[in-house]
């Protein structure tokens, strides 16, 4: 294999892992977005809010890697989104807070500049 399939292959893998991880942001933004607009039932609210805090411990675990090839700045600044993300799905299924259309628009900001 010569150096420049060893590229491909990289960028190949990079553009898997972005459609990968749009497919799980659009999905969580899914159910938030059904969760909004109450056609969640009880268990599920909190399943959806769940997720959104599991989809997103991950992207702040893998942002925290040194193995994660992304600008230093940018992962800094994603995992300060992150933690965000996580609070707030927290204070919402806590229901000290309760409006999730700001939780809504930060993961479609992210989903969409994966693309």
């Amino acid at each position: 294999m010569t150096l420049s399939s060893y590229d491909t292959v990289i960028e190949d893998s990079g553009q898997e892992a972005r459609a990968r991880e749009r497919l799980a942001l659009s999905h969580g933004i899914d159910l938030l977005t059904r969760l909004q607009s109450g056609d969640l039932r009880s268990p599920d609210d909190v399943e959806a809010l769940l997720y959104i805090r599991r989809l997103w411990t991950f992207f702040v675990l893998d942002l925290s890697s040194p193995r994660n090839g992304l600008p230093e700045k940018l992962r800094a600044d994603l995992i300060s989104i992150g933690f965000w993300v996580i609070k707030e799905a927290d204070r919402i299924r806590q229901e000290k807070a309760t409006d999730i259309a700001e939780l809504i628009a930060v993961n479609v900001v992210i989903r969409d500049s994966l693309a």
